[in-house]
């Protein structure tokens, strides 16, 4: 999809599904295959206590626009508690007109960036969707380590059906939370596909058994 929302469509609720421990085995398998490590947890709870381990304290972090990690209260974690050196933080106290490069040169290279993807193939490819990409540069090369959290309802067979996942379930969804909180529609402006992460330890991949996110 290439253009913006002009209305909004009801979500595909066959997307918002739990994979089931068979689904979740094979696309373990295969992330690790794929070069990243991937973990499971059983609930929310476990799912910000293994970010809290995955991430030492005092770790610059970049903490992407996320509504899973909203939800697990993860990023509060990091740009509230002082455990971490936040670059959401560092990036209020800047001027976008004034130091507007400053500002997208920091939030590409952290040392850590954490957030979500959009679909998970069992056959352990990751896809995210963005309207500014500010996420995607982090998260394919700039950060040193990417920490994702997913619920499994967000695995899927396979590419194609991870786009189909994309475009009939999550950007409706990310459409009526875009209008609320910015007046505005969504739309996939720009996607990063990951077939392979060739940096050992490089990402990590922590699939909730729950429903978290979209």
């Amino acid at each position: 999809m290439a253009t913006p929302i002009e209305t909004t469509l009801a979500p595909d609720v066959i997307y918002a599904r739990l994979a089931s421990n068979e689904q979740i085995k094979r696309t373990v398998e295969a992330l690790e295959a794929n070069g990243m490590h991937a973990i499971v947890v059983e609930n929310d709870v476990e799912a910000r206590q293994k970010v809290a381990e995955l991430v030492p304290a005092g770790a610059e972090v970049f903490i992407s626009s996320s509504t899973t990690l909203n939800v697990l209260g993860i990023t509060d974690d990091v740009d509230k508690s002082g455990r971490y050196d936040s670059v959401r933080v560092k990036l209020s106290k800047l001027d976008y007109t004034t130091q507007g490069r400053e500002m997208q040169k920091l939030g590409a290279t952290p040392e850590y960036v954490l957030g979500s993807v959009h679909a998970l193939t069992e056959t352990g490819v990751a896809l995210i969707a963005s309207a500014t990409g500010s996420q995607l540069g982090p998260y394919s090369a700039g950060a040193a380590k990417v920490v994702w959290v997913v619920g499994s309802q967000k695995i899927v067979p396979t590419v194609e059906e991870g786009m189909k996942r994309i475009e009939q379930y999550t950007v409706p969804l990310e459409d009526e939370r875009a209008m609320k909180a910015y007046g505005m529609h969504t739309g996939i402006f720009k996607m990063l596909i990951v077939n392979r992460e060739v940096t050992p330890g490089r990402i990590t991949v922590v699939i909730v058994k729950e429903n978290v996110g979209f």
